[in-house]
């Protein structure tokens, strides 16, 4: 009986990757994602999670998007994203469980919905090619969302959140508070609509390599774990969620600095 393959949609975004590695991807595949060195600073969890709250407190309050989100269109509400246990989908014909934990969903004003994706990051130039991965993992929020009855999926979007640091920004009294400080965050949008056309040849791409019976040659592999490199050796890989793109003000994050 053939194996079920287990996949996230991240996941499956780095086989649309321009540097994909398919040794890489057999490895990750065949243990779970369980990598050694896979470590990721709990802080990008938090300050996403945060994002969340600012965006969903502002809709309970004034029934609309912030203004740094208003080019998704009007909106009703937001729809609470669902436990990751209970957003997956089989896709029988290759014998794959496409699993996802989509950041936020929105039911828009003209009946369809949106789903969103937060990342917390600073844009630079190599950070474009990030971005066929993060297109398709919306893709399969959006077959999983509507196969699981949530509803049409209009629209998708990456919000990203870029950290304001520069120095004149540092010596700005008001980020000063009686306990701490507060770091401002600008925030661009990168709309787009489904295409789940995409996500047939990357789903028997992924069957493929996971059906081998020895990971592929390494031509071409790049190191996984994060620690530094000599110039002459390959470099690691970007850790995919410190991509991206700054734009307008959208939140501010306040540090405590009381033990």
């Amino acid at each position: 009986m053939t194996e079920t393959l287990r996949i996230s949609g991240k996941n499956l975004g780095e086989f649309a990757l321009p540097e994909f590695c398919p040794r890489c991807a057999w490895l990750k595949l065949k243990m779970h994602n369980r990598l050694p060195y896979q470590i990721f600073p709990g802080i990008f969890s938090s300050i996403d999670s945060y994002t969340k709250h600012v965006v969903h407190g502002w809709i309970d309050k004034h029934g609309d998007l912030p203004t740094w989100l208003s080019e998704l269109g009007p909106i009703i509400d937001y729809i609470p994203p669902p436990h990751h246990s209970q957003f997956q989908l089989k896709i029988p014909e290759y014998g794959i469980l496409l699993t996802g934990a989509p950041d936020g969903m929105l039911a828009l004003a003209d009946g369809s919905i949106a789903i969103i994706d937060y990342k917390t990051a600073r844009y630079t130039a190599n950070q474009d090619k990030l971005l066929p991965m993060y297109e398709i993992q919306l893709n399969t929020y959006a077959l999983i969302a509507e196969s699981r009855g949530f509803g049409k999926v209009s629209r998708l979007a990456l919000i990203y959140a870029e950290p304001v640091t520069d120095a004149a920004e540092a010596a700005q009294p008001a980020i000063h508070t009686a306990d701490g400080f507060a770091m401002r965050f600008s925030v661009r949008v990168h709309p787009g609509v489904p295409h789940r056309d995409r996500l047939a040849p990357l789903f028997a791409r992924a069957r493929e390599i996971f059906d081998l019976p020895e990971p592929p040659p390494e031509t071409g592999m790049r190191r996984l774990h994060p620690a530094p490199f000599p110039p002459s050796l390959d470099r690691p890989m970007t850790d995919p969620r410190r991509g991206v793109i700054a734009g307008r003000v959208g939140s501010v994050l306040h540090f405590n600095t009381r033990s």
